[in-house]
């Protein structure tokens, strides 16, 4: 089981910028960001595979960035990502990041597959004010 650390949410102004950040604890394979607001399921926002690129939900394109930082490059540790810029109310949630450590992900597809992804952190809130 990898152990996955998330911080950087807070609450911001729409417009606004926020990073997220989490820290997996080995390498995985595909990486993941979803979020989930009171009464609703947890939604695909974005996810990155070991080669780096990247899927989007359609809300956030042009909005938010996922990146990661291989074990190689980051103390034996993946870091995982996401900036996300020009915020918005709707983007208000709690995100959580998700790593799947037995295959990778090669569409978009896996952003509507929280079930397959192994192993989760405790999530970080964010909350956009109009």
């Amino acid at each position: 089981q990898v152990q996955l650390a998330e911080s950087g949410g807070g609450t911001v102004q729409a417009g606004g910028s926020l990073r997220l950040s989490c820290v997996a604890s080995s390498r995985t394979f595909c990486m993941a960001w979803f979020r989930q607001v009171p009464g609703k399921k947890r939604e695909g926002v974005a996810i990155i595979n070991s080669n780096s690129r990247p899927f989007y939900t359609d809300s956030v394109k042009g909005r938010f960035t996922i990146s990661q930082l291989s074990a190689s490059q980051d103390n034996a540790k993946n870091t995982l990502y996401l900036s996300m810029n020009s915020l918005k109310p709707e983007d208000t949630g709690m995100y959580y990041c998700a790593a799947a450590l037995g295959s990778d992900c090669y569409s978009s597809s896996w952003l509507n597959a929280a079930g397959t992804f192994d192993s989760w952190g405790q999530g970080t809130q964010v909350t956009v004010s109009s």
